[in-house]
């Protein structure tokens, strides 16, 4: 399987907590305005990689994983087969990032297969009015960051909370 990817930066600490490995998926229909990645909205953008070689990139630091894009949720088998086989083997925390609520997800069996192996979601589109820069892991307001088994488990969203506060 074939990934386009747009980028890969291991070490940052902007997508989540510790230091972590972020990868850029290309493609996203929201088209935010004042989106910070406009380059990563084309599907057909980046560089195709295979699924072995990414994994291979997780297992190689020691870092939990963040993915991003565009919108990773664009190509959900794909976003589910990535975080399968991060998950099942290397065990590192998965975060999320997409432009579809929540409650969009959820109500949609083609995009909630990934949640399975997502420890958090950051939903909701980027809305320029609502940006602020002191949010913790996330560019606007209306955007939120869900513990996934926790919602999961019991019907209502749990927003994820920060162990380091």
């Amino acid at each position: 399987m074939q990934i386009n990817v747009l980028d890969i930066i291991e070490g940052t600490s902007v997508d989540g907590p510790g230091l972590r490995t972020a990868i850029y998926l290309a493609g996203c229909t929201h088209g935010c305005k004042g989106c910070h990645n406009p380059q990563s909205w084309d599907e057909n953008g980046g560089n195709p990689t295979s699924l072995e070689t990414l994994i291979q990139i997780v297992k190689g630091n020691d870092f939990d994983v963040t993915i991003s894009g565009g919108d990773p949720f664009l190509h959900p088998e794909q976003l589910a087969e990535l975080c399968r086989h991060i998950k099942t083997q290397t065990g590192k925390n998965i975060w999320c990032y997409t432009g579809y609520t929540w409650q969009q997800i959820c109500n949609s069996a083609k995009l909630s297969e990934p949640l399975k192996w997502i420890d958090v979601v950051v939903d909701g589109p980027f809305i320029e009015a609502l940006r602020n820069p002191e949010l913790l892991f996330r560019g606007s307001s209306n955007q939120r960051l869900i513990d996934v088994s926790k919602s999961l488990s019991t019907g209502t969203i749990s927003e994820w909370l920060n162990p380091f506060e």
